[in-house]
C-alpha cells in the first residue's frame, strides 16, 4: 500500500493507493464503513478530456471522504478494475464535482450507465452555480473545485494541479498530453488525484448548508441534476457526421477564405485578421468609424462590420444601404476561416470510432441558467444550412427541430404582467406575431414590415438590454427614429418599465442579487442593473426548456434528442413515424405560463440538420 499524508484545514489527511489485491480488500472494508456513515466522495483521471477519442482511457477511480482517500489504479486491469466497478456500484450516496464528465467516463470505460449512478450524484459544481454563478472575471468564486475549496475548505488548499504542469512540462510533456503520458505511480499525480476527493467531501455540506441559508430551492437543486442527466443522456448520444461532405467542405470553406483575402488585398488589407488595416481601408473609402477599444484603437469587429455590408445579425440584407464590398469581404472571409478550422475540420479531426461528435452539453453555462454546446454548435447563424449539413440523422431517421415561438417575448410578457400582450398572445392563434401586432398598435393601418422591424429590434432591448445605438445599428435604422420607437414601445407597455423597476428594487434589498421565478439567485452588477430584465427572462426561458426536456422523457421521446440548442430541442426521428414524434414534441413543449400560453412547432426535415435550413439533403 502507497499512502500520502498531507494537512487540510488543519487535519491529517490520508491518501491509500491500493497495489496488492488484500491492498484492495482494505478498501473494500474502508467503504463499508465510510457508505453507512454518510456519502462517498468520487473522481475520475483519464488521459484526456476526449471522452469518445479512440486513444481515451481511464487511468484511476478515487474514492473519498473528508479524511481519507483512495486511488484505485483502473489502469491496471483484473482486481483494480473490478473493485472499483464493484464499489461504484455500491455506494448508495455519490458526491462528484462536475458529475456529468465522470458520469461518461465510467459510462464508457467502466460498463456502468450513466443513469444508475446520476440518481445518487450530488455535483458539487451544481451547488456552486446556484450559489454564485458569476465567473471570477465578474465577481464570483467561479466553479473549479481548487478556487472553491481555498474559499469554503482551506484558504490554503492545495492546487496540484500548478505542480503537475510543472511536472508534465519537467518530464517534456504538454499541460495536454501530460495526462495521458506521466507514470500511473508519480507521487505528485497520485496526491493530485486523492485530494479532489477529499476537497469534493468537505465542499459539498458547506455548499449545502450555504443555500439553505440563502433560501435556495431543494426543489430546484434536485431539477439542475435531473437537468444534468439529461444533457450527458444527450453527449453520449452523439452527432453522426457526413464525413464525405465534411472534408469537401473544409476544402470549399479554405478556397472561399483565399477568394475574399485576395479581394480585401485589393483595398489595402493584407490581412483580415488586422484591425488597424481594416480600419484605415474603410476611412479610405469614406466611412466613418466611431467607435474605439480600450485601447483607443477603432473598432472594427462584426458589431461594426455588419451595418456597413448592409447586413443584420443573420447575415440577411437590411436595405438601408450599398454595402461596402470591403466590410463583406472581411465578414465572409473571416467567416469561412473560422468556419474551415472551427467547424468542417474539428468534425473530421474529433470524430469517435463510430462516426460521431460528442459535444459537450453544459446545463448551467451562463449566470442565468443557459446551457451551452461545445464545438461551436451553440455560436452558429441562425440562418445557416452549410454547417448543419454535415450533420446527419441516424439511418432511416430524418431530423426534426421542435423550436419555442417568440419564447423571450412571451416570457417578458408572462413575468411582468404585460397586458395588451398577454392579450395579443391568448388571442392570436398559432401563426400569432408579436412583432406585427407590436406594430399595428403603435402606427395602427399604416405598419409596414420596416416598423415591424424596428419594434421587433425595440422588444429584443428590451429583453436583452440593447440601447438605441445597438438597436439601430440591428435594424438599420436612423438613431432618432429608434428612439421614438421606444418611447412608443413604452406607452404601449407600461408594465416592462414598472417590473424592472421593482426587480432593481428587490435586487438593491436583496444584496444585488435578483431572485428569479423558480427561486435562482442571480446576482447583479451595480453599473448594470438595468440588465435585470434580461436576467429575469433568459433563466425563466432557459428553466421553460428544462422542464420541456423533462416532458420530453416523461413522454418517452429522449433516445430521440440529439442537443437543446437556444430554444430548440433538436431530435433524430424513424421517417416512418416522424409526423407522430413531431406532434408529441410540441405536446411536452406546449403549456401555460402565467397566463401566456407558450407554445412550440416541430419542423421536420430531412437527412441532414441543414435540410431544416434550406439544405437539399
Amino acid at each position: 500500500m502507497i499512502e500520502y499524508r498531507h494537512e487540510i484545514a488543519g487535519d491529517t489527511i490520508t491518501v491509500h493507493v491500493p497495489e496488492t489485491p488484500e491492498d484492495l480488500q482494505e478498501f473494500s472494508a474502508w467503504l463499508d464503513r465510510a457508505r453507512r456513515r454518510g456519502p462517498v466522495a468520487v473522481d475520475t483521471e483519464t488521459t484526456g478530456l476526449e471522452i469518445f477519442g479512440p486513444s481515451f482511457r481511464l487511468r484511476t477511480v478515487q474514492f473519498g471522504d473528508a479524511r481519507d482517500a483512495w486511488v484505485i489504479l483502473y489502469e491496471r486491469g483484473g482486481y483494480h478494475q473490478a473493485y472499483a466497478r464493484d464499489a461504484l456500484r455500491r455506494c448508495r450516496e455519490i458526491l462528484i464535482h462536475n458529475a456529468a464528465y465522470d458520469w461518461l467516463v465510467i459510462n464508457r470505460c467502466a460498463g456502468i450507465p450513466l443513469e444508475e449512478l446520476a440518481p445518487r450524484t450530488t455535483d458539487s459544481r451544481i451547488l456552486a452555480m446556484l450559489h454564485d454563478p458569476r465567473p471570477p472575471q465578474d465577481g464570483g468564486i467561479g466553479t473549479a473545485l481548487k478556487p472553491l475549496s481555498a474559499r469554503w475548505v482551506d484558504p490554503s488548499a492545495p492546487d496540484t494541479q500548478n505542480g503537475l504542469t510543472a511536472v508534465f512540462n519537467s518530464l517534456g510533456y504538454t499541460k495536454e498530453t501530460g495526462w495521458a503520458g506521466i507514470d500511473l505511480l508519480h507521487p505528485t499525480y497520485l496526491l493530485y488525484a486523492g485530494l479532489d476527493v477529499i476537497l469534493t467531501a468537505r465542499l459539498v455540506p458547506v455548499l449545502r448548508a450555504e443555500l439553505h441559508r440563502l433560501g435556495v430551492p431543494v426543489r430546484l437543486v434536485e431539477y439542475e441534476h435531473e437537468i444534468a442527466r439529461l444533457c450527458a443522456v444527450m453527449q453520449r448520444a452523439g452527432l453522426l457526421v457526413d464525413q464525405e461532405y465534411a472534408q469537401q467542405l473544409a476544402r470549399r470553406l479554405a478556397e472561399e477564405a483565399e477568394r475574399y483575402a485576395a479581394l480585401a488585398a485589393r483595398y489595402g488589407v493584407v490581412s483580415l485578421g488586422s484591425p488597424a488595416q481594416v480600419a484605415e481601408a474603410l476611412q479610405g473609402m469614406g466611412e466613418a468609424l466611431t467607435e474605439r477599444t480600450q485601447t483607443g484603437a477603432l473598432k472594427v469587429d462584426k458589431a461594426v462590420l455588419l451595418p456597413l455590408a448592409d447586413l443584420d445579425r443573420d447575415w440577411q440584407r437590411i436595405g438601408a444601404r450599398e454595402p461596402n464590398p470591403l466590410a463583406d469581404a472581411v465578414l465572409r472571409g473571416k467567416r469561412a476561416g473560422k468556419w474551415g478550422v472551427s467547424y468542417a475540420e474539428r468534425f473530421i479531426s474529433k470524430l469517435s470510432a463510430e462516426g460521431r461528435i460528442h459535444p459537450t452539453v453544459s446545463a448551467l453555462a451562463a449566470r442565468t441558467g443557459r446551457m451551452s454546446v461545445t464545438d461551436g454548435l451553440h455560436q452558429l447563424p441562425s440562418s445557416d444550412h452549410v454547417i448543419r449539413r454535415a450533420i446527419l440523422a441516424e439511418p432511416g431517421h430524418v431530423m426534426i427541430s421542435t423550436d419555442f415561438q417568440a419564447i423571450e417575448m412571451r416570457v417578458l410578457a408572462a413575468l411582468a404582467d404585460v397586458r395588451k400582450m398577454k392579450a395579443g398572445f391568448l388571442s392570436g392563434g398559432d401563426s400569432f406575431d408579436i412583432h406585427a401586432y407590436t406594430a399595428r398598435l403603435i402606427k395602427g393601418d399604416a405598419a409596414t414590415p420596416k416598423h415591424r422591424k424596428i419594434f421587433k429590434g425595440a422588444g429584443f432591448g428590451k429583453v436583452y438590454g440593447g440601447g438605441v445605438t445597438t438597436i439601430a445599428r440591428q435594424t438599420g435604422a436612423p438613431e432618432e427614429e429608434i428612439a421614438q420607437a421606444l418611447i412608443a414601445y413604452d406607452r404601449q407597455f407600461p408594465e416592462i418599465k414598472r417590473a424592472a423597476r421593482r426587480w432593481q428594487r428587490e435586487a438593491f434589498q436583496n444584496g444585488m442579487v435578483y431572485i428569479s421565478a423558480v427561486g435562482r439567485r442571480l446576482p447583479l452588477d451595480r453599473d448594470r442593473t438595468y440588465a435585470v430584465v434580461n436576467y429575469a427572462c433568459q433563466s425563466v426561458a432557459r428553466d421553460v426548456l428544462g422542464q420541456a426536456m423533462l416532458n420530453v422523457e416523461s413522454a418517452g421521446l429522449l433516445p430521440y434528442c440529439r442537443l437543446p440548442i437556444h430554444d430548440e430541442l433538436l431530435a433524430s426521428a424513424p421517417r416512418e413515424n416522424a409526423e407522430e414524434v413531431a406532434r408529441e414534441f410540441e405536446k411536452c413543449m406546449t403549456w401555460d405560463l402565467y397566463g401566456v400560453p407558450i407554445t412550440a412547432e416541430a419542423e421536420i426535415g430531412g437527412r441532414s440538420w441543414g435540410s431544416l435550413y434550406g439544405a437539399d439533403f
